[in-house]
């Protein structure tokens, strides 16, 4: 407490001592007594913020910023109990700082502020005890590190991200966003340039995302903000960082399942589970923590934390309540259920079948997202998916039956449809294609690996689960299911070769991402649906 207090006296000195500045210009103007050696060095000031940025330019404005940072060090040390004393290298180092802005103009220098070993005392400055100077340095890191300024710079960002982080920028910054209140709009705009500066790192350098997490108590900061039931824009920013660094890192993912992570992402979702987001920000933020679930579920223990966290049975409450989530809810428990039975077995015990045909027959509540073609079609993708892996999750016993008797009950309604589906994809498969010969045509060559994967991103992939489904109730043996496959071929001009050659083409390209026994497991699988066709 005594040192918030110390920090705060700091603050307010520096403060008051601006404020001063200020409130002597104003008088002066109003006194009709203008200061006209002030207007003189703001009008120098200005001329030299116009100047050139080079090499020279970058110099002395380093030369500078180093003599006000010693002079504000010398200060403070003389003077550590006497706030007033240093109240004036203060306001000249945040000025030195300001100035320092001017080089995101000029990231070609990055690496000249490198070789200047400037980083260090830049960084050192997120642990000043006056706050405010902390902030300062924040802000500059942001502008340093924008997007926009780094873009068409890849090596001078590099160079720079790197040295951030030999010289411990990220725990820093975390560190630092441990003293910073959201009730003060200053230090709000510092969490939030916290939080941008690492994403743009993270942008510049991929490797970051897991660094800082090894590295810092950002993931648990992360946690802290969404677990807050009321909605801000830190929460909604949290959560977008928080669904960056759980994107490609199985090491984060198992991380922050470690922490708790899949029950609070759980309890952050269950607030809409019966209410709309009430603004566009707020809607972004339900993305990115269905976002944030979903990389969560990648790992298999994260998927029993899911399972014991009662994580299926929220999902189906969302899909049941069709508001605005419904979609996201489908998303996540295709994820829960891939390649892991005992959620496929948990879905079918909590009577999560009728609700999740319902939508596979297209009864999907009407919003103002979902009436978009493109969600539309991803929502079919993902039910496809969420089909194919109860399929490949239920192999036997009473559970396998009831998903069967879906495929059976109203005149065989679900085999119709996922032929009218069948026929759908197949036909932009082959229009695919056909733009693809063109282009070779057009001397733009593709090897077989990038024809394979433009085929995929135009609905190959679910082609083929759709024939991997066909493939499963054809060897279900079950009469009346086998029976309407066949009569639908027949009527849409079809044969089971036509089935058969898809299911050969996603034979031929399993790949080996979980172990050679599991890629011939699968491809001894869909061996046998080829055989029984």
């Amino acid at each position: 407490m005594e040192q918030v207090k110390h920090r705060n006296n700091n603050n307010n000195a520096t403060k008051r001592k601006r404020e001063e500045n200020e409130s002597h210009f104003e008088n002066g103007n109003n006194n009709n007594n203008i200061d006209l050696s002030l207007l003189e060095a703001l009008e120098k000031s200005s001329h030299s913020s116009v100047e050139v940025l080079d090499l020279r330019t970058l110099k002395k404005l380093v030369l500078s910023f180093e003599r006000r940072l010693r002079d504000n060090i010398e200060a403070r040390l003389k003077y550590p109990d006497q706030p007033e004393k240093f109240a004036d290298s203060e306001i000249e180092l945040h000025e030195e700082i300001e100035k320092l802005k001017i080089l995101a103009g000029g990231p070609e220098l990055y690496p000249e502020l490198v070789n200047l070993n400037t980083i260090p005392s830049i960084l050192g400055l997120l642990s000043h005890e006056n706050s405010d100077i902390a902030m300062d340095v924040v802000g500059l890191l942001q502008d340093l590190t924008d997007e926009d300024v780094l873009e068409d710079n890849d090596e001078p960002a590099r160079v720079l991200v790197d040295s951030l982080v030999e010289n411990n920028a990220l725990d820093l910054l975390v560190q630092n966003l441990s003293r910073l209140s959201e009730n003060e709009q200053d230090e709000m705009t510092a969490v939030y340039n916290t939080l941008a500066t690492i994403e743009n790192m993270i942008e510049v350098k991929p490797s970051v995302a897991e660094l800082v997490c090894e590295r810092t108590k950002l993931l648990r900061w992360l946690l802290g903000k969404i677990k807050v039931r009321e909605f801000d824009s830190i929460k909604q920013y949290a959560s977008e960082i928080l669904a960056i660094l759980l994107q490609n890192s199985s090491a984060n993912q198992n991380r922050l399942g470690q922490m708790n992570g899949v029950d609070v992402v759980l309890q952050a979702v269950a607030l809409y589970k019966s209410r709309d987001p009430k603004s566009e920000d707020e809607e972004e933020m339900v993305e990115n923590l269905f976002d944030c679930l979903c990389c969560l579920l990648m790992p298999v223990e994260n998927k029993e934390r899911f399972m014991k966290a009662e994580g299926v049975e929220l999902m189906i409450i969302i899909m049941k309540q069709k508001k605005l989530a419904y979609g996201s809810a489908i998303r996540a428990i295709d994820f829960a259920m891939t390649k892991y039975p005992p959620a496929c077995e948990r879905f079918v015990d909590v009577l999560g079948l009728k609700t999740v045909f319902a939508a596979f027959m297209g009864k999907i509540p009407v919003s103002k997202k979902n009436k978009k073609e493109s969600y539309q079609e991803e929502l079919e993708e993902r039910l496809i998916s969420l089909i194919a892996s109860l399929f490949g999750g239920i192999l036997r016993g009473s559970r396998r039956e009831r998903l069967l008797s879906k495929f059976v009950e109203n005149e065989c309604e679900k085999i119709d449809r996922l032929m009218e589906l069948y026929v759908r994809y197949s036909d932009r498969v082959k229009a695919a294609s056909e733009r693809l010969n063109n282009l070779e045509f057009d001397e733009l060559e593709m090897d077989e690996e990038e024809r394979y994967n433009r085929k995929l991103e135009s609905g190959l992939y679910t082609l083929q689960l759709i024939a991997v489904i066909l493939g499963y109730l054809w060897s279900s043996e079950h009469p009346r299911i086998k029976a309407r496959i066949e009569l639908l071929l027949r009527q849409l001009k079809l044969t089971t070769q036509n089935v058969k050659d898809i299911l050969q083409e996603y034979h031929d390209n399993i790949g080996d991402l979980d172990g050679p026994e599991e890629k011939e497991r699968a491809q001894a699988k869909i061996q046998k649906f080829i055989a029984a066709l």
